[in-house]
């Protein structure tokens, strides 16, 4: 089965038959490309979301599977801890939010709020993880599979402390992520507030993203009222940022409700997760606790 342009797979449900050759096809690939058995147990959820996120083409989707592979086994002090309550002092200070409305396209729109991040307490690890975890809950969601996202970040509070937290390494993961190495689509990337000596750190970011990503940046600077009602309808987006939506400090709190609601989901899909690594231990619910002590193989779940 091959699609069109006139039938697309983004419009099948995941038990659709006509995606069944599609799934089969990567999961045989996985198995030839990937030195692991346990490649056989992905369920057909988790497949499609890479298919979906590179238009049903095998070699695209393949490779950004073993990307994602790749990225978590190489960034443990990231991807070993999915827990809220790790972060709940970041989140409650209404850093981060999914808005409740999808923009005219039907993406997510995501917002973060660099300045309410406290570099003296929380570590750019760990502002990385509440990303990771909102990815992970969002990625499950079939339309956000097929329509993609959009993030706004808020610069306003950028401070010399937040621009040591990023360096090179971390400049890459996050370049990773953005790039190809998560079944998310990045539909654009709209920056505010940009204070002049963030630049710097953006140049260090830049080259490693794709010119696809480069050219789905956008600086509003702090005239962004205007820009972003251009390219958002006014109750998408909360009044702070130029809409009529609900507040973005409501907002924020809602999404972190949202967090801790699946907190049981997050760690079913720690635990899930077919990775061959040294686990490292990780704050858990306040507690050092080790996730794993040996090279694990399990199956990964919708």
């Amino acid at each position: 089965v091959s699609f069109t342009s006139d039938m697309s797979g983004h419009n099948l449900p995941d038990d659709s038959e006509q995606l069944r050759p599609h799934v089969v096809s990567l999961r045989r690939a996985a198995l030839q490309a990937y030195d692991l058995s346990a490649v056989g147990t992905f369920s057909d959820g988790f497949l499609i979301r890479f298919l979906r996120a590179r238009d049903f083409d095998l070699t695209l989707s393949l490779k950004l599977l073993l990307n994602y592979l790749h990225w978590r086994r190489e960034s443990p002090e990231i991807s070993t801890c999915l827990s809220p309550s790790s972060v709940f002092g970041l989140l409650k200070t209404s850093y981060h939010a999914v808005l409740p409305q999808r923009d005219h396209a039907g993406s997510r729109v995501l917002i973060y709020r660099i300045g309410q991040w406290n570099p003296k307490d929380w570590s750019a690890f760990q502002v990385f993880r509440v990303s990771l975890m909102t990815s992970e809950i969002i990625s499950r969601e079939t339309e956000t599979q097929r329509r993609g996202l959009k993030v706004i970040f808020d610069l306003k509070g950028w401070s010399l402390g937040h621009a040591l937290q990023i360096n090179p390494s971390l400049a890459r993961k996050i370049s990773s992520v953005l790039s190809d190495s998560f079944p998310l689509k990045v539909r654009g990337i709209h920056l505010v507030n940009e204070p002049i000596f963030f630049h710097p750190v953006f140049t260090m970011i830049r080259p490693f993203l794709p010119d696809k990503i480069k050219q789905r940046v956008h600086m509003h600077g702090t005239d962004f009222h205007r820009t972003l009602s251009d390219l958002f309808s006014p109750d998408v987006l909360p009044p702070e940022y130029g809409g009529e939506g609900l507040g973005i400090e409501e907002i924020c709190q809602a999404w972190t409700q949202e967090l801790f609601q699946s907190e049981n989901l997050l760690k079913q899909i720690l635990t899930s997760h077919t990775i061959l690594f040294l686990v490292t231990p990780c704050l858990l619910v306040g507690v050092f606790m080790p996730l794993c002590s040996v090279h694990t193989v399990q199956t990964f779940g919708r």
